[in-house]
């Protein structure tokens, strides 16, 4: 099982790369469902990283992916330009699933 990243950052990649994870860059929606494609039909792959940016450029997708792939893992990391989400996201998350205020 193996790593893969899909970025729509140069730099996003090359620290990846230093990692010994491979990636490709992502510009619009097709690259995104293209290398999306490509990531569930390697066997190799086990976990997929994608930006949250990208992420939003297709989030039907991605939310499919997260609920029906038995082989791949979808996790959204932040870019380089930081999060999309809001700075109390993890205690709102909780609050509405569970009714707990942190």
């Amino acid at each position: 099982m193996r790593y893969f990243v899909i970025s729509g950052s140069d730099d996003t990649l090359q620290g990846f790369r230093l990692a010994g994870v491979g990636g490709v860059r992502a510009e619009n929606r097709q690259q995104v469902r293209q290398a999306l494609a490509d990531c569930i039909a390697d066997p190799d792959v086990g976990v997929v990283l994608i930006t949250e940016a990208l992420a939003r450029l297709c989030p039907e997708l991605i939310g499919e992916l997260k609920l029906r792939s038995q082989q791949t893992l979808v996790v959204e990391i932040p870019d380089r330009h930081g999060t999309g989400r809001a700075p109390d996201s993890i205690t709102r998350y909780i609050r509405e699933a569970i009714g707990v205020k942190l």
